[in-house]
């Protein structure tokens, strides 16, 4: 089976890649080799490329940055995906797309279903709302992904970042009133290749690590674990941040986007396992060896 992965560069792309380098037939393009923001040539380029199935990783992603460049924004996260469906359509490939918790407005405190109803609060939002609806539209066994809080060792992420401070300073401090779900970019392309062939009513999948955390909690467990591991940090605990202390934020943010895996667990059998036991595998395996 040949896999081509776009945005082979990124946090999840990267993860894709070394996963399935061995077991498939796998190409990536990172940013420089293939610009979302530019269609003709991602028809173009895809054209001319070989593939049974596009696992489609790359976005525009920062979320404040999304509200100044709207139309980059659309460009990247609604249009270029209705070009890759297209394309996946003549060449009778699939094409897995992955969207975000952010499509939520966060209003809802139980955990958000495939079937709840998208209610974006951000341009992002929006922007990646779109392009799941172009992905679907063109009804050809497409699947989007819903993923939350990606983390793993290719890009650093929030949990890097706090590690990073807590490493330099004695005191740091991770918003305790907003809630979701970390995903570990290891779980995604471990369990991915099972819906390389198979359809899935509906066509959207949630996928994340099991549990739901406060940005204050998933720091302090990183913490707790860094100390488990023998990884020096200066803090010892997370101090709390209210969502309305930020007030360099440009975008709104949910409150509230656990995604519910009970669907994926159905059609596997098996439960992603806990982001807790994810974080604590990630730090073991990348920071131990610092």
């Amino acid at each position: 089976m040949k896999l081509l992965v776009i945005g082979s560069a990124g946090r999840l792309g990267a993860a894709l890649m070394r996963e399935y380098q061995g077991k498939f037939d796998v190409t990536g393009f990172n940013h420089p080799q293939l610009d979302l923001s530019n269609l003709d040539k991602i028809r173009e380029k895809l054209g001319e490329t070989d593939f049974d199935v596009l696992i489609n990783a790359a976005a525009f992603t920062n979320v404040d940055l999304c509200e100044t460049q709207p139309d980059q924004a659309f460009c990247i996260n609604a249009e270029s995906p209705r070009v890759l469906a297209e394309v996946c359509g003549e060449k009778n490939a699939k094409l897995i797309h992955f969207s975000t918790d952010y499509v939520f407005d966060g209003e809802k405190r139980a955990p958000y279903t495939e079937e709840d109803e998208a209610n974006p609060i951000s341009i992002y939002g929006e922007s990646k709302l779109a392009g799941e609806k172009n992905v679907l539209a063109a009804q050809n066994r497409h699947l989007v992904v819903r993923v939350s809080w990606v983390f793993g060792p290719d890009r650093p992420s929030f949990i890097d970042g706090m590690i990073k401070r807590a490493q330099e300073n004695e005191k740091v401090d991770a918003i305790a009133d907003k809630f979701s779900t970390p995903t570990y970019t290891h779980d995604v392309a471990k369990m991915l290749p099972q819906f390389f062939d198979s359809d899935i009513e509906g066509d959207i999948l949630h996928f994340a690590n099991a549990g739901k955390c406060s940005w204050q909690e998933y720091a302090q467990w990183a913490l707790d674990c860094c100390r488990e591991s023998g990884v020096p940090t200066k803090a010892k605990t997370v101090g709390p941040l209210k969502l309305n202390d930020m007030q360099s934020w440009i975008a709104r943010r949910p409150v509230y986007s656990v995604l519910s895996t009970a669907k994926y667990a159905q059609l596997t059998g098996t439960p992603p396992r806990t982001w807790r036991e994810a974080v604590a595998d990630y730090i073991r395996h990348f920071y131990s060896k610092k």
